[in-house]
């Protein structure tokens, strides 16, 4: 069975001589009942919904709770990735992330209040036997390239259109 390592490497091996790579991801999603929402991720389905005190039944994280774990999980996955190509032994990681934001914001009764996040905070926690030099250019790294750090971090541009019955809205 090929190790995470290999695989990543291979993958690597394979992009490292192209001038550009692009890969699609995708997400459906679909109102169920109230705030809950239903999620279809590769196959995986997820339901969303928000916590009773902003008026949902509380059935799964709310959609800011599940940017906060995409960027935990996201930075877990690239030092499990990082690690063995500088050598860095990994016993345990684990990211505490918070963020905050003014409800009145997405409620739209403040225009000042931005609606989503005014600022994340993270904290990672590593244990391991590896030299600190070397863990402290893992978390480079992971910082480096990390994907959600960089969407949370950078403008990204984006599109959208709505449609009513099937037909486009002006």
């Amino acid at each position: 069975m090929t190790s995470v390592a290999e695989k990543i490497e291979e993958l690597r091996g394979q992009l490292e001589h192209l001038e550009r790579a692009e890969q699609t991801f995708t997400a459906g999603t679909r109102l169920v009942e109230g705030l809950r929402t239903e999620a279809e991720i590769r196959g995986f389905e997820l339901t969303v919904d928000e916590p009773r005190e902003l008026g949902g039944t509380n059935t799964g994280p709310n959609p800011v709770e599940l940017v906060l774990a995409a960027l935990g999980t996201c930075q877990e996955i690239l030092y499990a990735v990082y690690a063995p190509r500088l050598g860095v032994e990994l016993e345990n990681v684990e990211v505490d992330v918070e963020g905050t934001l003014d409800p009145r914001g997405f409620l739209g009764v403040a225009d000042e209040a931005r609606p989503g996040f005014q600022s994340v905070r993270y904290r990672v926690r590593i244990q391991s036997p590896s030299a600190p030099e070397k863990v402290r250019e893992l978390v480079r790294l992971v910082e480096e390239h990390c994907p959600v750090l960089d969407i949370i971090s950078n403008p990204v541009e984006t599109s959208g259109s709505a449609e009513l019955n099937g037909s486009p809205l002006a």
